[in-house]
């Protein structure tokens, strides 16, 4: 069984990644027919925090002392709520291709704020990575901000898509050592019972309004895989993922996600890809590759001590 622990790892990671890279589509198709972004941000908070709760009655009881409980706000805050609202509502106006390339950008923010907030050197290899990274994002944003069509890609969306990113990034710079202490069931039921608690207030007017007989049965198949899956399963497996895998293994699979969503949405219909787009793909992942690959503070030390 333990010899499988590694395959189950990789397993876990690309169906993580693949269903993250199908909820560009479905959900983007699904904010087309019948609910709006702010909609589908509550069902996917609440609905989280419904299936955490439930999954938690049939697993082992972790205490978690106050002081936790309000750090975990905070976590929730940039985990979920700023992360989840932006990428939600980005892409919502921008294109799911355009969506899912900027989600293969926060292993670059992360490293940002880890030089900021952990004092981890930047080294030459980091920093031409994030060059790199830049100079996609950049193509991707003139790209979107020149295009009249939607399905290239709209600046907001993808600024917004962008901020969910560093606002993840930032989530686990301040947050990575609290969200080890404690199960991925116990972290989570609490991160989204806290978006809940801190969304609902705001779009509960929203909710009610719905006129839920006239939401087409595909727009409801889409909003539960988005829930379900983009949300509930994926959470779980990326962790089950993480437990076992360096970063920088677990960070090669954020490159499923685009090639997923390019490859569902121009099949569908829902996006167009370009050359500057592909051209973007290439620098934003090269930039991520070069990020990942350079040693930590940690790795620098190690050697050091070996020498």
């Amino acid at each position: 069984m333990t010899n499988n622990r590694p395959l189950t790892a990789h397993l876990c990671l690309f169906f993580a990644c693949a269903f993250w890279g199908l909820m560009a589509p479905l959900g983007k198709d699904a904010m087309t027919h019948g609910f709006t972004g702010i909609e589908m941000v509550t069902f996917r908070v609440t609905g989280g925090a419904v299936l955490f709760w439930l999954t938690s009655l049939f697993t082992p009881k972790e205490h978690v002392p106050p002081r936790d409980l309000l750090m975990l706000i905070g976590a929730a805050v940039f985990g979920l709520v700023t992360n989840q609202c932006c990428y939600t509502m980005g892409l919502s106006i921008t294109s799911p291709i355009n969506a899912s390339i900027v989600t293969t950008s926060m292993p670059i923010f992360a490293m940002i704020l880890a030089f900021v907030i952990l004092k981890e050197p930047i080294t030459g290899m980091k920093a031409a990575g994030v060059a790199t990274g830049c100079a996609g994002a950049v193509i991707l944003i003139v790209t979107s901000a020149a295009a009249g069509n939607s399905k290239v890609g709209d600046i907001r969306g993808d600024l917004l898509c962008l901020g969910a990113q560093f606002s993840f990034a930032l989530y686990l710079s301040l947050f990575s050592k609290l969200i080890r202490r404690y199960s991925v069931i116990t972290v989570n039921k609490w991160m989204f019972t806290y978006a809940t608690i801190m969304i609902l207030p705001f779009t509960a007017g929203d909710i009610a309004s719905i006129n839920y007989a006239a939401i087409p049965t595909g727009t409801w198949l889409e909003t539960g895989f988005v829930v379900i899956f983009g949300t509930y399963i994926s959470y779980i497996l990326m962790m089950i993922g993480q437990q076992t895998l360096r970063p920088t293994v677990v960070s090669v699979y954020n490159y499923v996600q685009p090639v997923v969503s390019v490859t569902v949405s121009v099949m569908t219909g829902l996006g167009v890809f370009k050359p500057a787009q592909a051209l973007a793909v290439i620098l934003v992942c090269l930039g991520v590759w070069l990020v990942t690959k350079s040693k930590s503070r940690a790795d620098s030390e190690r050697a050091k001590a070996r020498t």
